[in-house]
């Protein structure tokens, strides 16, 4: 049976130093978001990520997201498909030490129904990627 993680909101990943990659299109939902062009987010939010393949969010000098305020995502209602698939279709060596997700062993079709909810994935990838089950 799978193991659904149901998110606290504890903010523990978003103070995980590492890659928060972002596409395109989530620069342009980021940049409309707070009031910015593409080309001023990239400048003002991003750093190329550390193989060198493409654009990261920037982080605090603490290592926390530079959207974490306090502890509430600032840009919640449009942050990145990492974020949003963090914890239960990707997961950090170490998150379970740090994440306050709460763990609940169910069936795999409610499986889906919750991970494709919490990720805003279709419910076919969520079936078929490999990390989620």
């Amino acid at each position: 049976m799978p193991v659904y993680y149901e998110c606290q909101r504890c903010t523990a990943c978003c103070r995980w130093p590492g890659d928060v990659r972002v596409s395109e299109n989530e620069i342009e939902k980021l940049a409309a978001t707070i009031g910015l062009s593409g080309e001023e987010f990239i400048q003002r939010f991003t750093r190329l990520t550390r193989d060198r393949l493409g654009l990261s969010l920037m982080e605090k000098p603490n290592g926390e997201c530079v959207f974490l305020e306090g502890n509430l995502c600032s840009v919640q209602s449009v942050k990145p498909q990492q974020c949003r698939d963090f914890p239960n279709l990707w997961r950090f060596p170490g998150f379970d030490q740090k994440c306050h997700a709460r763990p609940q062993v169910v069936d795999l079709d409610r499986y889906v129904e919750l991970v494709s909810k919490a990720t805003g994935r279709p419910e076919e990838y969520v079936r078929t990627h490999p990390n989620s089950h």
